[in-house]
C-alpha cells in the first residue's frame, strides 16, 4: 500500500539548510492496489517535493549498496570545502581502482581543473575524477570520507555509511528514504544541478580531446524536465537512479535502487511517470 509522510516546509527546505525530516505515515492514497506499477527496482521512493507526500514507496527503509549515487555526497563535501574550482588536479596512481579494477579514460598524469573533475564525476560518474577530488581535499581521502559521514548525520541520513568517495566500495550503503534526503540537500547546490543535467562535455587531457556524456539516458534524450540526476551501478548495488524531476508542474524526488538489467531503472522511472499522469487528480489533490 502507498502512504504519505509530511515534512515542515519541504519547498523552503530545498532553498535553506534544514534537513528533510520524514514522519511516520498517517494517511493512505486512495488508488486501487491493482493500479500500482510493478517495478524492477528492489527499493523505490517517489516524493512530491511541494507537499512532502510519498506517492510511491517500496522497501524504503531497506539498507542497500548505493554505488555511484555516493558521488552526490562527494560533490557536496567538496563544494562545502570552498577549494578553488580553477585549481588544476593531476590524476595520480592513487586514483587507479584496485578494488574492482574498473577502467578509466583519465590516464595517470591527466591534468584537469577541479571544476572539470566535478563535472565528470557527476555527469559521467568518472571514478578517478571523484577520487581525485577527495585526495586533494584538506586531510586527504580519509578525512574527506569522514566529512561525508558527518554531513550524512547532519542531514538526518542515519542509515547511511560511506567508506569511499566513488561508490566502488560496496560498503557504501543507504536507504531510499535517506537518499531522498540527500537529493533534497544536493539540489541546493547550483553546480550539482548544472553538472548532473549536462548532456555531454569535451575535456582536453594528455594531448587529446575526450568526449563524455551523461550516464542518465533520460537526461540525454531531453524529454523530461530534470533538475538533478545521478546514476549508479556495481554488481552489488545493481542499477540505481535518483532524480529531481518535474511531472506535470510538480517537482518530484525519485529514488530507484537495485534494478536488474541495463534499462530497468529507466523503465521504472517511465512507468512511475506514466502511472502518475494517469491519476493526477488523486496525487495532485495532496
Amino acid at each position: 500500500m502507498l502512504s504519505r509522510f509530511f515534512v515542515s516546509g519541504l519547498t523552503a527546505m530545498l532553498l535553506a539548510t534544514s534537513p528533510l525530516v520524514l514522519a511516520l505515515p498517517e494517511h493512505e492514497m486512495q488508488l486501487a492496489a491493482s493500479s500500482v506499477p510493478r517495478l524492477h527496482s528492489s527499493a523505490a521512493l517517489v516524493v512530491n517535493a511541494q507537499t512532502g507526500e510519498v506517492l510511491f514507496g517500496k522497501n524504503t527503509d531497506r539498507m542497500m549498496s548505493i554505488a555511484s549515487i555516493t558521488k552526490l555526497m562527494t560533490a557536496m563535501v567538496m563544494l562545502d570545502s570552498g577549494q578553488p574550482l580553477d585549481e588544476l588536479i593531476t590524476i595520480s596512481e592513487a586514483e587507479i581502482d584496485r578494488l574492482k579494477n574498473t577502467s578509466s579514460r583519465l590516464a595517470v598524469g591527466s591534468v584537469l581543473s577541479r571544476r572539470e573533475m566535478l563535472l565528470l564525476a557527476l555527469m559521467s560518474s568518472e571514478n578517478r575524477a571523484a577520487a581525485s577530488l577527495a585526495r586533494t581535499s584538506p586531510g586527504g581521502t580519509s578525512a574527506f570520507v569522514s566529512r561525508m559521514n558527518q554531513k550524512a548525520r547532519q542531514l538526518g541520513m542515519h542509515s547511511t555509511r560511506f567508506y569511499d568517495p566513488t561508490g566502488l566500495d560496496s560498503r557504501n550503503t543507504s536507504t531510499a528514504e535517506d537518499l531522498a534526503r540527500m537529493v533534497a540537500a544536493a539540489y541546493r547546490y547550483p553546480l550539482i544541478r548544472e553538472d548532473t543535467t549536462t548532456t555531454d562535455q569535451q575535456v582536453y587531457a594528455r594531448n587529446r580531446m575526450l568526449q563524455y556524456r551523461n550516464s542518465n539516458a533520460l537526461v540525454r534524450e531531453g524529454q523530461w524536465q530534470i533538475g538533478l540526476s545521478k546514476t549508479g551501478y556495481t554488481q552489488e548495488a545493481g542499477r540505481c537512479l535518483v532524480m529531481m524531476a518535474t511531472v506535470g508542474s510538480t517537482p518530484l524526488i525519485m529514488v530507484f535502487l537495485d534494478s536488474e538489467g541495463s534499462s530497468a531503472r529507466i523503465n521504472d522511472a517511465r512507468n512511475i511517470k506514466t502511472w502518475l499522469e494517469k491519476h493526477p487528480a488523486t496525487w495532485l489533490a495532496g
